[in-house]
C-alpha cells in the first residue's frame, strides 16, 4: 500500500499532541495515529494548576513551610509555591505540567489532561508568580566579635590562624542583632554577593542564606594552585582547612550552603588556575548522593575530581571527635 500523505490545517489557538498505538498482524505493522487538541487557554489553565491542591486531591501528603510547602519524593525534598516546583538535590524544577511529568511519568498530552481532569473538572490555579530578585543587604556588624570567635575556637574548633586571615579579609564577622557568625562571599570586583548566617548559640543551631543572596558566590577562597575543595556549609571548609594547614592559601575552597554546584562552576569561570576538583560532602545520603552528580558532571566535562568522605558524618567532626582506630580520611579516586 502506497503511502498517504494527510493535509491538516491548524487552527492558530490549537495545538496538537500526537498519540500513537500499534496494531500487529502477520504481515504488517500499522500504526494509528490520533490527536488531542488543547486550546492556549487549556494549556496556560493546566500549566498554572495550584500543585498543593492537586496533590491534595491525590491523596499526598504535604507539610506547610511558611509561603510554602513541602513534599518528599522519596527521601528527597521537592518545594512546592504555587504552580511551581524545585527539586532540591537535583536542582531542578519547573511548573504543573513538568511536575506530572516527571513524578507520573506523563507524557505532554498525558499530562495537561490529568491536570485538567484531576479535580472533578475543577481546577485550582494559582496566580502568576513574578520572580523578582530580592536585595541583598549585608546584615548589621557587631562592634565586637567576642561571640563568633567564642564559638568557632572553643565550640567548633577551627585553627585561631584559618579564623584571623578570613576575619581580616572581612569575609567572616558577627552580626549586630542576633550575634550570628556571618560568612560572605564576593565577586570578582569585591563585591559582596552571598551571605550565610551560623547561629552561635549551641542550643539553637541556626543556620541560614541572607535574603537576596546569589548562590554562585557562596563562600569561598581563592587560591593559586590548580586544586580546589568544594563543602557542603563554611564550618566544613574552615575545619577541613584547620587540618590542613600547610600552604592551605595556595589552594581554592568553596562552601555551597547547601548541594548545589553552582559556586563550583562560578569558581572555575573566575580562576582558570583550577584543574582539579576535591568534591567533600557529608558522609551521608544526601552528601554523597551529590557528591556522584556533581562528580558525573565534570567527568562529562573532562575535569578531573576526586571524592573526598570525611570518618565521621563531616569535617567539623573529623576536626573535633576522636579518630575511629587506625582509619585515615577515605580517599575515591574517580
Amino acid at each position: 500500500m502506497p503511502p498517504v500523505t494527510v493535509i491538516r490545517e491548524e487552527l492558530p489557538t490549537i495545538r496538537y499532541y500526537s498519540r500513537k498505538e500499534k496494531y500487529i498482524n502477520t504481515k504488517e505493522v500499522i500504526t494509528i495515529s490520533t490527536y488531542i487538541h488543547f486550546t492556549k487557554e487549556q494549556r496556560e489553565q493546566a500549566r498554572c494548576t495550584d500543585l498543593a491542591q492537586f496533590l491534595i486531591s491525590h491523596g499526598e501528603k504535604i507539610r506547610k513551610s511558611g509561603s510554602e510547602y513541602e513534599w518528599l519524593d522519596g527521601s528527597q525534598k521537592v518545594t512546592i509555591r504555587g504552580h511551581l516546583w524545585y527539586h532540591q538535590y537535583e536542582q531542578k524544577g519547573g511548573d504543573a505540567v513538568d511536575f506530572v511529568r516527571r513524578f507520573y511519568n506523563k507524557d505532554y498530552a498525558e499530562a495537561v489532561e490529568m491536570l485538567l481532569n484531576g479535580n472533578g473538572g475543577q481546577i485550582i490555579t494559582s496566580p502568576p508568580i513574578k520572580r523578582e530578585r530580592k536585595p541583598f543587604d549585608l546584615p548589621p556588624r557587631n562592634d565586637r566579635m567576642s561571640r563568633v570567635f567564642s564559638y568557632l575556637l572553643l565550640t567548633r574548633g577551627i585553627d585561631k590562624d584559618v579564623i584571623y586571615e578570613f576575619v581580616r579579609r572581612k569575609m567572616i564577622y558577627e552580626s549586630a542583632d542576633y550575634h550570628n557568625a556571618v560568612f560572605v562571599g564576593y565577586d570578582s570586583s569585591g563585591k559582596p554577593r552571598h551571605a550565610h548566617k551560623r547561629g552561635t548559640v549551641t542550643s539553637n543551631p541556626y543556620k541560614g542564606n541572607v535574603a537576596g543572596s546569589q548562590p554562585e558566590y557562596s563562600f569561598h577562597w581563592h587560591g593559586t594552585s590548580e586544586k580546589l575543595f568544594l563543602f557542603e556549609a563554611p564550618i566544613d571548609m574552615l575545619s577541613y582547612i584547620s587540618m590542613h594547614k600547610k600552604n592551605w592559601q595556595e589552594h581554592s575552597y568553596a562552601a555551597s550552603c547547601s548541594v548545589s554546584d553552582r559556586v563550583l562552576f562560578q569558581c572555575l569561570k573566575d580562576n582558570h588556575n583550577i584543574r582539579k576538583v576535591f568534591l567533600c560532602f557529608d558522609n551521608d545520603e544526601a552528601g554523597q548522593t551529590a557528591n556522584k552528580r556533581i562528580s558525573d558532571k565534570l567527568n562529562s566535562m573532562n575535569i578531573r575530581n576526586e571524592i573526598l568522605i570525611p570518618i565521621h558524618k563531616d569535617w567539623n567532626e573529623d576536626l573535633t571527635l576522636p579518630d575511629k582506630g587506625d582509619e585515615q580520611i577515605c580517599y575515591q579516586v574517580l
